[in-house]
């Protein structure tokens, strides 16, 4: 006995939801994600008056991977106006540097380089970073954006508010003036 496989044809250019939102999947589809965001926010967001207590006392540091100490060094603090704070041997990796910035209100960025480790391009992957947006007053984002344009270097503006660029190693960074606590018009704490 023969069976045949019964395929959903894909969906043709015009069936995907370019109205607002550039997209990679169809009307139909986005309507379903967004029922599944409203069973989320049903059973997990709650107002401000009723949301649980957060155990956090705000983020310690972010760690990523650098290539190369010095390049990170001047671009994060010469570039992006961060300070380093300080550098040491990482306790997991002979020859190793371990260092950070402060990038206010008492957080920090940190970065491991890896000697003898070939790491890879950047890449996203699932658990991965995507993006870090990084709070900055008005006047340090005007700032940024003129030290990124001396130095040629490229990146995106959005809402009037962000600069999305790329750090030496690839990795995807926004700086925004909104505010900690809002974004884009919306309160997110």
């Amino acid at each position: 006995m023969t069976t045949t496989e019964s395929q959903t044809p894909e969906p043709t250019r015009d069936e995907y939801d370019r109205e607002d939102k550039s997209s990679l999947i169809t009307a139909e589809q986005r309507r379903e994600l967004e029922e599944i965001r409203d069973r989320v926010r049903a059973e997990f967001l709650f107002s401000k008056e009723k949301r649980p207590k957060s155990y956090g006392q705000g983020v310690h540091h972010v760690a990523l991977i650098c290539r190369d100490v010095r390049t990170t060094t001047e671009w994060y603090q010469n570039v992006a106006g961060f300070p380093v704070t300080v550098l040491f041997e990482n306790r997991d990796l002979a020859g190793s540097t371990h260092f950070f910035f402060d990038v206010g209100n008492g957080n920090h960025l940190a970065f491991f380089d890896l000697p003898g480790v070939d790491p890879g391009p950047y890449q996203e992957v699932l658990g991965g970073l995507h993006h870090l947006c990084l709070s900055v007053s008005e006047e340090h984002w005007h700032e940024i954006k003129g030290r990124l344009d001396e130095r040629g270097i490229e990146y995106m503006l959005e809402s009037g508010t962000s600069i999305y660029t790329f750090d030496p190693d690839g990795a995807r960074i926004e700086f925004i003036h909104d505010p900690l606590g809002r974004m884009y018009g919306h309160d997110t704490m």
